[in-house]
């Protein structure tokens, strides 16, 4: 009697461990398979940038070097989330995409700000319509983002928590990086609306 007990322990142990390992491999894809969903976004907004810069080229001329670091940083961040896309679990490779995101905003940001002065590039059909196409990709990447970090740290607290953490620590599951937001503490601000 008392070896079937020892066997059942054994038993429930082992369906325990791979229980726990595969939520794990579960957690880890999901979280993946979020970034996916930023990746397919990420991507669209990089094509609609150059079309943008495009545009405003006709009527901004003069304005080179802000052109110039839109065009810069959104290499910059096409690199960065080729690497991040590779391994959405690589710590380092979120960090640069964040900073290059980062970046590449900044960069929109000054363009738009340069394209107010100009009321011709303001009114132009093609100009608004990217504009508006970017403000939705915008949007999205932000949904995204947010699906993404809420599967990030359901992998997490699993990586962590007791005791499946001795799980993920036997075969190698490392916390993931969550995606912050790109603005500046600048952009985050609250608007302030003065009568």
């Amino acid at each position: 009697m008392g070896l079937i007990v020892f066997f059942a322990l054994i038993a429930a142990i082992v369906f325990w461990v791979m229980a726990a390992y595969n939520r794990l491999v579960a957690q880890r894809n999901e979280f993946k398979n979020a970034f996916a969903q930023i990746d397919v976004q990420l991507k669209r907004r990089y094509d609609l940038i150059p079309n943008l810069v495009e545009v405003a080229k006709k009527y901004i001329a003069h304005e080179r070097e802000t052109l110039e670091a839109v065009v810069k940083a959104r290499t910059s961040a096409v690199t960065a989330n080729t690497a991040a896309a590779s391994d959405p679990s690589n710590a380092a490779a979120m960090r640069q995409l964040t900073a290059a995101e980062g970046g590449l905003s900044g960069a929109l940001g000054r363009l738009f700000a340069v394209a107010e002065a100009y009321p011709d590039l303001k009114a132009n059909q093609t100009m608004m319509q990217l504009t508006e196409e970017l403000t939705s990709t915008e949007n999205r990447i932000a949904f995204a983002r947010q699906a993404f970090n809420d599967s990030v740290m359901t992998y997490n607290n699993a990586v962590q928590q007791f005791p499946s953490n001795f799980i993920a620590g036997a075969f190698s599951f490392q916390p993931a990086e969550l995606l912050k937001a790109t603005e500046s503490d600048e952009e985050r601000k609250a608007v302030k609306v003065q009568f």
